[in-house]
């Protein structure tokens, strides 16, 4: 079975920890292309994707008000990719 995102987030730990997470939000991607109906992604362009991390930056101070205070930085940078994906 393999590791779902969130599970990969965990993980996140170093550079190659990263890459892995990386890599397997890339594959994410790639389904929900293959699905688009179900609205697995909020956004479909690299602007939107951006736009979505910057305003979940933005509104949880780069994660610090959901404990991501002090947090690894790589952990904190996937974090911010994976909000991408998901924030509006």
């Amino acid at each position: 079975m393999s590791a779902t995102l969130n599970e990969r987030l965990e993980q996140v730990e170093d550079a190659a920890s990263f890459l892995a997470f990386v890599r397997a939000l890339r594959e994410d991607r790639l389904r929900a292309l293959a699905a688009p109906e179900t609205g697995a992604w909020a956004h479909d362009s690299i602007e939107d994707f951006l736009d979505g991390a910057l305003a979940w930056a933005d509104d949880s101070d780069f994660g610090a008000r959901q404990g991501l205070a002090g947090a690894n930085p790589w952990r904190c940078a996937a974090t911010f990719l994976l909000c991408g994906s998901l924030y509006e």
